[in-house]
């Protein structure tokens, strides 16, 4: 038993039990070809809902400022959404007894559909909420000409 505690032995400096604590060694995303920084944060939740006029897209970033975030338009009518949140130094006299708030690159990325005005995008940040708002144009439908058949 004595050697499940230092197995499990964190950052945080306890010597108690977390099998929770297992998953803090292990990092899917640590070699994530899209970025050159050791971690990717997986959990940036973003939404995205299409209105009548627009698509708008709102994702959480708390904690973060408008400069430590990039929204960019690629030419193949993708959106990217992506920055990084520094991770809270750590003191030699501190003692963790849990961590959750992760700390790393984040990047996501939406196809956008035919009917964005790419050229019109706009962004605001407000209360660790960012908001990208990406037009529609109406796209006209095509002509459907009936034809007769013969015979």
């Amino acid at each position: 038993m004595a050697m499940l505690p230092s197995f499990f032995n964190n950052r945080r400096g306890s010597d108690i039990l977390d099998p929770f604590s297992a998953f803090d060694i292990w990092d899917p995303l640590k070699d994530f070809p899209l970025t050159s920084s050791n971690s990717l944060i997986p959990s940036t939740r973003i939404d995205w809902k299409e209105t009548p006029e627009a698509h708008v897209f709102k994702a959480d970033l708390p904690g973060l400022k408008k400069e430590e975030v990039r929204v960019e338009i690629e030419d193949d009518r993708v959106l990217q959404i992506s920055g990084e949140r520094s991770v809270e130094k750590e003191e030699k006299n501190d003692t963790w007894h849990h961590v959750e708030r992760s700390g790393g690159r984040f990047l996501r990325r939406f196809r956008l559909p035919a009917n964005a005005k790419m050229d019109q995008v706009k962004a605001s940040m407000e209360n660790g909420v960012l908001t990208v708002t990406v037009p529609k144009e109406e796209v006209n439908k095509p002509e459907v000409k009936a034809i007769e058949i013969s015979g």
